[in-house]
């Protein structure tokens, strides 16, 4: 077979009709090649200048740059790193969005024998690769034409896969290379979103199973890094009101009609809107719309247990200890809520584990509470039944701490106790009217020493924050969970001041707590977010009176006595339930008292409305999250 090409290489001033078999041009370019080595470099030069040409090309000059490329791919073995920097350096360079698929096809073929023929060269070919994840900046436009990007990551992709099948630990290689050029969080949104697209497409691909667990690593920490950068300030001004409160004001109210969390919609207030013009939000809203697009798919492809490993080490590593994190951390949300039987436990009983582990440190502690505190309070998916074995672990080791400590208040000193603490009041203030609704629910949380614990010395009532204790205090005399607290603790003050231990603890600096799973702000991902969340619009509180409330008659009195602390700490956690039970475990909004203040009534008081957010940027940064 004979190719006849119309050339004008860089070396010559006139047309030449050439005509050349495969193995001719070949031999021709081996012997540019070899040449070059010897120090003459006119069929070198002509060839190096053939890879230079990448615009406006004529049917003619792609034929010859597809049979230059073919060529060279057959004669591998000859080039030389010493000798031919040139031609590597031109043949590095080369953009496959500058071509068509012709081009593509025989470039491909080259970086595959290139990256196979000698191990200096495999690390080049990969970056090649990589910087070809993304168009040149000039040929932006490319991404508004599905075909040639197609086309493009189509080719990359194939290479990649070429050089795995060739080289079996080359990927290994690839995260270097990935994480070198990632672009940065000011690059445009789209080369951002793209870049993203191929670090997805390797975990999906057979090269998943070595490179998988580092795609998906490095994902999140591009969502960290975008993340870090968002203000509170472009999302909320400071404000002194109760955390439970801002949220109601934070959130549109909820049509009783439409009661599916997929059906609420957050009101674009004008502090919304700011937000929702903030650059770096949109492209952390759009990288985290990526994710869980493909975290949806791999669970529809049964492969979600094994994608969430890495991404449960990357949450323990990284997410769970960087301070000021907003919404990266949904991506560990959107995954359990996928499947909560399994992933949904795992990081339930994962950040449980790391609570109640004494050799972690105390900072790692608190964190892990408060997301354990915010994920059992807003998991729509969680079963109660899970809900109050969790409460029963965390309220076991409260107990068990206060039977070892009988100083006085100390917020530093014992801030581990005061943030479990606090993280138990936080998931009743959400979940204890619907626990006490479920007769076998009821029974086991008022066994639960919860009472034992507050009237302790430490008296965690007097640290943790107001407006949590508030909102608790109000429900647990309502659903009668405490018999010997004194009435005065449930005398409530609208401006409840905080005490200087509050203060000293969190309260209004909101030095050492917060919670992480607070409503989602990014306008496309809260979408994939908001059917299984649970909103405190959409909480049953105990002081509401609606038709499905338990009667009198269904509540039991059970005393404080030490017998039954004693003889409920000691039990197994044996108590199992059946389908039936959960069944009737439901946290849909009802038409409450709360719904109709929020439609307009003229209820007052800010003891009715619930917290939710507190906002670490609005004080200094904490010392659990920078240690």
């Amino acid at each position: 077979m004979g190719v006849e090409l119309a050339t004008e290489n860089a070396g010559f001033s006139e047309m030449e009709d050439v005509i050349f078999s495969d193995t001719e041009l070949v031999c021709h370019v081996r012997n540019a090649l070899r040449s070059a080595t010897m120090g003459h470099y006119d069929g070198y030069n002509q060839l190096v200048g053939v890879l230079h040409h990448t615009e406006y090309l004529t049917p003619d000059e792609v034929a010859l740059l597809v049979t230059s490329l073919k060529a060279l791919s057959g004669a591998v073995s000859c080039i030389d790193s010493g000798h031919h920097e040139s031609l590597l350096s031109a043949i590095f360079g080369m953009s496959m969005w500058n071509y068509g698929p012709d081009v593509m096809d025989a470039l491909v073929e080259l970086i595959v024998k290139l990256a196979a023929s000698s191990g200096q060269y495999t690390d080049s070919c990969l970056d090649m690769l990589v910087s070809n994840f993304t168009p040149p900046r000039s040929f932006v436009e490319f991404l508004k034409k599905p075909r040639r990007k197609g086309q493009v990551l189509y080719h990359v992709h194939s290479a990649l896969q070429g050089i795995a099948n060739l080289l079996p630990l080359a990927p290994l290689r690839l995260e270097d290379a990935i994480v070198h050029k990632m672009p940065n969080v000011y690059s445009k949104e789209p080369l951002i979103v793209l870049y993203v697209e191929n670090m997805l497409r390797l975990e999906s691909s057979a090269m998943g199973a070595v490179v998988g667990g580092m795609m998906l690593k490095a994902v999140v920490d591009m969502a960290i890094e975008l993340d870090v950068k968002i203000e509170w300030e472009d999302i909320l001004q400071d404000d002194p009101k109760g955390i439970f409160e801002m949220e109601l004001e934070d959130e549109e109210t909820v049509d009783n009609t439409q009661q599916e969390g997929d059906e609420l919609r957050i009101r674009e207030s004008s502090r919304g809107k700011s937000f929702w013009g903030s650059e770096i939000a949109e492209k952390l809203d759009s990288l985290l719309v990526l994710m869980f697009e493909h975290l949806k798919k791999c669970n529809d492809a049964g492969r979600l247990i094994e994608v969430f490993e890495p991404l449960l080490q990357s949450f323990q590593t990284t997410v769970m200890m960087v301070y000021k994190l907003k919404f990266s951390q949904f991506v560990m949300f959107y995954a359990c809520s996928l499947d909560p039987e399994n992933c949904g436990m795992r990081f339930t009983n994962t950040l449980a584990d790391i609570f109640m582990h004494r050799a972690s440190p105390p900072n790692r502690r608190m964190s892990a509470v408060a997301y354990l505190a915010s994920y059992l309070s807003r998991a729509k998916f969680l079963s109660l039944s899970f809900v109050a074995e969790i409460l029963k672990r965390l309220v076991g080791w409260c107990l068990k701490y206060c039977e070892t400590w009988d100083g006085d208040i100390n917020p530093t000193a014992h801030k581990v106790f005061y943030s479990g603490c606090q993280a138990i009041m936080y998931v009743l203030c959400f979940r204890m009217r619907s626990l006490m609704d479920i007769p076998c629910l009821k029974s086991l949380l008022l066994h639960m020493p919860i009472e034992a614990i507050f009237n302790h010395p430490l008296n965690p009532l007097k640290v943790c924050l107001p407006s949590i204790v508030e909102e608790f205090l109000r429900q647990a005399k309502a659903a009668r969970l405490f018999t010997t607290v004194s009435e005065q603790t449930f005398l409530f003050n609208n401006n409840m001041v905080e005490s200087e231990l509050s203060r000293a603890f969190g309260g209004s600096e909101k030095l050492d707590m917060f919670f992480p799973f607070d409503p989602c702000l990014l306008k496309n991902s809260d979408g994939f977010i908001r059917p299984n969340f649970v909103y405190w619009s959409m909480a049953r509180t105990s002081y509401d009176d609606d038709e499905e409330g338990c009667s009198n008659e269904d509540v039991e009195d059970f005393g404080g006595s030490g017998e039954n602390i004693a003889a409920w700490s000691s039990e197994e956690h044996d108590h199992h339930f059946d389908d039936d039970e959960l069944d009737k475990m439901s946290i849909t909004p009802k038409n409450s008292f709360l719904n109709s203040y929020m439609f307009g009534g003229d209820l007052c008081g800010s003891a009715l409305r619930m917290p939710s957010r507190i906002r670490p940027s609005s004080s200094p940064e904490s010392s659990w999250c920078t240690n």
